[in-house]
């Protein structure tokens, strides 16, 4: 996926750059001298996606400390194990509102965090691009059809575990988040069974703060759910 850093909506770029595997976009873009203020657009179709990002320079010399690899399986022993499977997966998720409140999905027991809630989405398909991955995403793990309003952030993750095959990744988790309502909202369905989804919910916003969600859909909720509830739902 490539990177694009421009100071203002349709100016020059000031930086191109490729996210690497294990790379996270506001450490690429500080290390070129700006801090991303805010994603601007995701385009283009899996793989190749680009994101563009505004930027601001930082002015410092301060380098950002270098990301470190999560262990997924505390029983995982490398030493007796091939080799762990390199893997970038770009994925499309979405914090969903409507007048029912927050739309969440619950993990199944295929994934690391079985009974966990997290936000609706997942993998981009090849050839589709991160919005169409949402709606789709969203279809299949809670029935409802999302209004896509814009796209509000970028988030990474990287670690060593088993995957739901059991197959053990060198794991590059990249999450293009985006804010959207749904107009008619209807009881979740999950439509994709046997997949990482067990359930969804419409969790009502005033408790959606004691839900156990995983910890990357818990940093988002604690960044943007405030102000997005007051414009979207």
């Amino acid at each position: 996926m490539r990177i694009i850093g421009v100071e203002m909506p349709g100016g020059s770029p000031v930086f191109i750059g490729t996210l690497l595997h294990g790379a996270d976009p506001h450490r690429l873009a500080w290390e070129k001298g700006y801090r991303i203020v805010r994603p601007l657009s995701a385009t283009g179709g899996a793989p190749d996606l680009t994101l563009t990002v505004q930027v601001g320079r930082h002015g410092r010399n301060s380098v950002l400390a270098a990301p470190r690899i999560r262990s997924m399986d505390p029983d995982l022993d490398l030493a007796v194990e091939a080799p762990p499977v390199v893997r970038q997966r770009l994925a499309a998720y979405g914090i969903v509102l409507s007048a029912r409140g927050l739309l969440a999905t619950q993990f199944s027991d295929h994934t690391a965090v079985p009974g966990m809630w997290g936000l609706p989405g997942g993998g981009i398909d090849p050839g589709e691009s991160p919005s169409q991955a949402l709606i789709r995403e969203v279809a299949e793990e809670t029935g409802q059809e999302p209004d896509i309003s814009h796209l509000l952030d970028v988030q990474t993750d990287h670690w060593i575990g088993r995957s739901p095959a059991r197959v053990v990744e060198d794991f590059h988790a990249v999450r293009i988040i985006y804010a959207a309502s749904c107009s008619a909202p209807s009881d979740p369905i999950v439509n994709d069974s046997g997949g990482t989804t067990a359930a969804a919910e419409w969790v009502p916003l005033g408790r959606w703060a004691h839900v156990a969600w995983a910890s990357g859909a818990r940093a988002l909720l604690d960044r943007h759910l405030r102000d997005l509830a007051r414009i979207l739902a």
